[in-house]
C-alpha cells in the first residue's frame, strides 16, 4: 500500500509484528490488501513487497495440491508504472515457501488499475483494478484466473473509509471454479503523530450464484498501522480468522519504494 502524508513511524507496533515473524515464520493470499486510491506518478516506476506468514491454521490443504495453510509464508514482489494521473500498470511475482524451506514459484499476475480524478484529502474516490494471471496449483485451483475490483472510499477528517468489491473467476475453458464475489473493507484513523491505525476486513461471499453460507468460507479481521519510515512506506498487520476455516493467526507486512 502506499498512504499518503504519513510521516511518523509505528514503531512499537511494527517491531511487535517483525517480532512475531521472525519467531515462527505464512498462506493467505498473496496479497493481503484494500486497494485505495494510491496511484504512482505519471513516468515513474514503484515496487510493493507483500509478505504474509500463517501463524495458526490448518493442515488441511484448501484445494488438491495446495499446501496446508499452517506455517506457510508467501513472498510477492509487485511492480508497478505510472502510466498517466489515471491509470498504473502493475506486475507480480508470487513465491510460496513452505514450512519444511523449499521455495516454490508460483507465476505472474498482470494488473491495471484506474482512479478518477479526485480530491486526494477529502470526499468520495472511486476505480476498478483488473488482474489477469497464470500461477501454480499451491495458489489457485485453476491455472489461468482473472480478478475485477471494484474500489470505493470516502474521507473526512482524519477518517478514510474503503471498500473493494471482488469478483474472481477462471479463464480456463475446461474449468467447473465458479465465478465468485469477495467484499473487503477497510477503516482507519489518522492520529496527531501522522500515521494511521485502523481495521480491514476480508471476506468471502461464495458463488455469486449461491451467496452465503459465510461460516463455511473464510472471513478474517487485521489490526493495522499504516506509516512512513523515510522513503519507505509501510503497511504491517495481525489477522484473526473469525470462522473454522479461516486461518486462525496470520501475520501481513507490506513495504512500499517509489523510484
Amino acid at each position: 500500500m502506499r498512504p499518503r502524508g504519513l510521516r511518523a513511524p509505528a514503531t512499537s507496533l511494527i517491531t511487535a509484528v517483525l517480532a512475531i515473524a521472525s519467531n515462527a515464520c505464512v498462506a493467505a493470499s498473496e496479497e493481503i490488501q484494500v486497494y485505495m486510491d494510491e496511484l504512482t506518478q505519471p513516468g515513474h516506476f514503484g515496487t510493493d513487497v507483500h509478505n504474509n506468514f500463517v501463524v495458526s491454521g490448518g493442515n488441511t490443504p484448501d484445494h488438491p495440491g495446495a499446501l496446508p495453510p499452517r506455517h506457510v509464508y508467501r513472498l510477492t514482489p509487485e511492480f508497478y508504472y505510472g502510466m498517466s494521473e489515471s491509470v498504473e500498470l502493475g506486475l507480480y511475482l508470487l513465491t510460496t515457501t513452505a514450512p519444511q524451506g523449499r521455495v516454490y514459484y508460483e507465476g505472474e499476475k498482470l494488473r491495471v488499475k484506474y482512479i478518477a480524478p479526485h480530491d486526494e484529502k477529502q470526499g468520495l474516490f472511486w476505480g476498478a483494478n483488473f488482474e489477469v494471471g497464470k500461477t501454480g496449483v499451491r495458489v489457485s485451483e485453476t491455472p489461468w484466473n482473472a480478478e475485477l475490483k471494484g474500489i470505493y472510499g470516502y474521507r473526512i477528517g482524519r477518517w478514510t473509509l474503503a471498500i473493494n468489491a471482488n469478483v474472481d473467476g477462471s479463464l480456463s475453458p475446461s474449468s467447473t471454479t465458479p465465478v465468485s464475489l469477495e467484499v473487503d473493507t477497510k477503516v482507519a484513523y489518522e492520529t496527531d503523530a501522522r500515521y494511521k491505525i485502523g481495521v480491514e476486513s476480508y471476506n468471502e461471499l461464495g458463488p455469486l450464484r449461491d451467496i452465503g453460507h459465510l461460516n463455511a468460507l473464510n472471513q478474517n479481521l487485521y489490526l493495522v498501522v499504516d506509516t512512513e519510515l523515510g522513503r519507505f512506506d509501510i503497511n504491517a498487520g495481525i489477522g484473526r480468522g473469525l470462522t473454522p476455516v479461516s486461518d486462525r493467526w496470520v501475520l501481513k507486512f507490506i513495504v512500499g519504494l517509489h523510484f
